[in-house]
């Protein structure tokens, strides 16, 4: 018994002696701890204890499981890593190739490649035959220059321009919309309008806009000299924010020679689409841009026409110096009496003359119509307004040019509330009282 407890000493001072991990000059039992985890001596701590002879058999039979080996395999461990980062390579583009647009790129502005192209306008490249007539004729300008050489009433002529001028120029607080509207077509109406926005942007040095609201085919560009349009009333309607200045809305309006704007209703069609809900938009959006804004309207009783008789400042209502026309605009004044009561105090009536020698008893026709509580401009005839073409202001003949001042004074009049809420019915203004004054006096 002794003997065997020395060996199974020996054994175990040797398994000590010659180092259990390394597995070298040790019996066979001794390599098989050192297998199964190199980082970890655990297996060899088991040894020194001291057991029956039958608890060394066991680390005697793994032995023959195969060679010593050494202590890193040289393939297991790196085989899982090897792979790992080929997926991962192969997956790090896959997010960014399908990584959705930033949220910038659907709220960027409408781009302004889907302009429409530019639009000649109808007769801008028609020539006339001659150079166009003047206004007044030559003996009339002549014998008009020695009254105001000779005549003692040069004085009072250019008090009364001074005064016009005044009126014209009168300071607004915010923009003034002032509608030009008739009965039927064929009265003047864009004549008139057109005559408005130049008198405006002569007098005025503050931007000032020409609005073409008419669903026909409109002359206004013509009248004011453009020779090409783009936008429309629908095209702004559905551009405008409130955010734009007045830098972004002339972009696309079209510069008229004179210093003014104009925004055209169509681009040469008939039955061009300018609504309610249109004309009320772009009206809103660019009445803070310009002082004033005269709107070239539809006819009555159109809806548009009766939308803007509501919403605008003053009005201007074109009738022909004619029995027809003077009777017909009697009975849209007496209409106009049940609307609400600064729609017909902001009405300024404007008689147009379309032939040299008139029938209709002017005078006796302005009287008639001023008992609805009105004020009546009479435009006469003009040979350079009834060529048709552009407007040359130059080109006006000198009544002409007062009577469009004059109109232009009473309009704003009206449209910033001095006669239009300001003054009572049926009363004038000065200037008014002397241009019924100098009526009287050309009339036999």
């Amino acid at each position: 018994m002794a003997s065997q407890d020395d060996w199974q000493a020996g054994v175990l001072n040797d398994l000590v002696a010659q180092g259990v991990p390394d597995g070298r000059g040790g019996p066979p039992g001794s390599a098989a701890p050192s297998s199964p985890a190199p980082a970890s001596p655990a297996p060899a701590s088991p040894a020194p204890p001291a057991g029956p002879a039958g608890a060394v058999a066991p680390a005697g039979a793994v032995a023959p499981a195969g060679p010593p080996t050494p202590s890193t395999p040289p393939s297991a461990p790196p085989a899982p890593r090897a792979p790992a980062p080929g997926p991962s390579s192969a997956r790090a583009p896959a997010p960014a190739a399908s990584r959705p647009p930033g949220p910038t790129a659907p709220t960027a502005p409408t781009p302004p490649s889907a302009a429409p192209e530019p639009t000649p306008v109808p007769g801008a490249a028609t020539r006339p035959a001659r150079r166009p007539l003047h206004g007044d004729p030559p003996l009339r300008r002549v014998l008009r220059t020695l009254r105001t050489v000779l005549g003692s009433s040069a004085a009072r002529g250019v008090a009364d321009a001074t005064a016009t001028a005044e009126q014209v120029q009168q300071p607004v607080t915010t923009g003034r919309q002032i509608v030009v509207t008739s009965i039927r077509g064929g009265a003047g109406k864009t004549t008139v309008a057109a005559l408005l926005s130049r008198t405006f942007v002569h007098y005025r040095h503050d931007p000032v806009l020409a609005m073409e609201a008419d669903s026909a085919l409109g002359t206004l560009p013509t009248r004011l000299g453009a020779t090409s349009v783009r936008w429309t009333c629908a095209d702004v309607a559905g551009l405008v924010t409130p955010s734009m200045r007045l830098t972004d809305i002339t972009g696309y309006l079209v510069a008229l020679d004179d210093r003014g704007w104009l925004l055209p209703g169509s681009r040469g069609d008939i039955g061009a689409p300018v609504d309610i809900p249109t004309y009320r938009t772009v009206v809103m959006a660019l009445r803070r841009f310009f002082a004033v804004t005269v709107v070239d309207c539809e006819t009555l009783p159109g809806e548009v026409a009766r939308t803007a008789l509501v919403t605008a400042h003053a009005c201007v209502l074109v009738a022909p110096a004619t029995v027809e026309g003077v009777a017909s605009t009697a009975t849209v004044l007496a209409w106009m009496s049940s609307l609400p009561k600064q729609v017909l105090r902001g009405t300024v009536v404007a008689l147009t003359c379309s032939a040299p020698d008139q029938v209709l008893d002017v005078r006796r026709a302005e009287r008639e119509l001023r008992e609805a509580g009105v004020e009546v401009v009479v435009i006469p005839y003009d040979r350079h307004l009834a060529a048709g073409g552009v407007i040359s202001a130059p080109l006006l003949g000198a009544e002409t040019r007062v009577a469009a001042t004059r109109l232009a004074g009473i309009a704003l009049d009206r449209a910033v509330g001095r006669g239009a809420g300001g003054e009572p019915a049926g009363r004038r203004t000065p200037v008014e009282q002397r241009g019924q004054a100098r009526t009287e006096d050309r009339r036999p």
